[in-house]
């Protein structure tokens, strides 16, 4: 390969470097694609990362019940009859390692599972929680001048858009309404034949870049009856897997793997080690959008990881909901300690009735992008979390008690009126 020209300071002539375009050719502007397929995967509340979850949102609800200000950051992992919690908290005194086994238990319980292999009542758990790092408070707590900081470095991201009513991408938004329906059947019959453990996929089809119909189903369940064949549990699902995604889209040509391994018996903790966070992609938007690196679950809201994850979303659909996009992708980036997002971006993919620039500066200016800021205007400092660990973080429905107020679309006014 040939070396690039050595040029001084100044470019010549012309205003480009002699032979660069065979290093840099002119960009061509590639149209998004119409018509394609696109997959997205979701995991139930019994499958073992999601146990995980469960138990460490469990934690940081029990820590914020007791003090709004407590400090959390958990993680679990459960495997044959055996669930280890550890990591770092600040709070009362009160919230003892007794108590937070039982509350664990107890999470187990309500999931559903009962067997040999891990059971509520008898697995056991060890809860190696300890203090909080001095060095990572001293970063996050306010002192004189100084506004609390974030908690950690990092990237976070936000999307939105029109594929469902909630402004969610339709393959991750039916892959997790399937295994949501399944649950509440199982849960409401103490004589299902369904278990905790199950997995859904969804292939969506897409044409002219909407989506119209299902192209292929995968769902794996674990079953408590041996003698089930896949299509004996294909009969029991189907009618409710129908019932979950919009009429019409599935069809005849629409392929089926239910259990294609056969039987699923064994399932949870007792067939695969769980362990937290696991399941960024599940819990955000299924791949339709980027994700920033860090886990949700085991965190209370003082960690960006989290709480600015759920203001790039609020904020997203509140933009998407006020019709300024079909699609909105938000980046916000925050350093460990300090106050304000160092960076805020903006795309509207193209579909957008005003600037992407003009809507970063907005957006900053209706509301208050500190890890306080954020806290106080979702109010997050409360014991809303273990609710979020199965079914996505996104794309629920606003709780009265104020879970998932990330959701709302209050902000649609105020965002129209700042950019009018």
């Amino acid at each position: 390969m040939r070396p690039i020209p050595a040029t001084s300071s100044c470019l010549p002539a012309g205003g480009r470097l002699p032979g660069f375009q065979h290093y840099f050719p002119r960009r061509t502007v590639k149209l998004a694609r119409k018509d394609y397929l696109f997959t997205s995967e979701s995991v139930s509340e019994g499958h073992p990362d999601k146990v995980c979850d469960r138990i460490s949102d469990t934690i940081v609800d029990a820590f914020l019940g007791a003090m709004p200000e407590a400090r959390v950051a958990c993680e679990t992992l459960a495997t044959t009859n055996r669930i280890v919690i550890a990591g770092e908290t600040r709070g009362p005194e009160e919230i003892t390692h007794e108590y937070l086994a039982h509350l664990a238990r107890l999470a187990v319980k309500d999931i559903g599972y009962a067997q040999d292999g891990f059971h509520w009542e008898t697995a056991d758990v060890a809860v190696h929680l300890h203090s909080q790092s001095a060095d990572i408070a001293q970063g996050v707590d306010s002192a004189g001048n100084k506004d609390e900081g974030a908690g950690d470095q990092g990237i976070m991201f936000g999307y939105a858009c029109r594929e469902t009513e909630e402004l969610m991408p339709a393959p991750i938004q039916f892959s997790h309404k399937i295994l949501q329906t399944l649950a509440d059947v199982r849960k409401s019959d103490p004589n299902s034949p369904l278990g905790p453990d199950a997995k859904s996929q969804v292939t969506v089809k897409y044409a002219d870049g909407k989506p119209v119909g299902i192209s292929s189903i995968v769902l794996s369940t674990q079953h408590v009856d041996a003698s089930l064949s896949p299509q004996d549990v294909r009969a029991i699902v189907e009618p409710h897997i129908r019932g979950s995604v919009p009429e019409g889209w599935i069809s005849a040509d629409t392929v089926w793997h239910v259990n294609p391994t056969g039987k699923f018996v064994i399932g949870g903790p007792d067939g695969d080690c769980g362990l937290t966070g696991r399941k960024i992609i599940v819990d955000t938007y299924g791949g339709a959008a980027p994700h920033g690196g860090g886990a949700f679950s085991g965190k209370d809201p003082t960690k960006v990881d989290r709480s600015a994850a759920y203001a790039a979303r609020y904020l997203a659909k509140n933009v998407v909901a006020a019709g300024l996009a079909e699609r909105c992708t938000i980046q916000l980036s925050y350093a460990i300690g300090v106050s304000e997002p160092l960076s805020v971006y903006v795309d509207l993919h193209g579909t957008g009735e005003v600037e992407e620039a003009k809507l970063e500066k907005v957006l900053r200016e209706v509301m208050n992008l500190t890890p306080r800021g954020i806290r106080e205007h979702l109010q997050l400092n409360r014991p809303i979390y273990a609710r979020t660990a199965a079914y996505g973080h996104f794309g629920r429905t606003p709780d009265a008690d104020g879970g998932f107020s990330w959701e709302k679309t209050d902000l649609v006014d105020a965002i129209k009126a700042a950019v009018a």
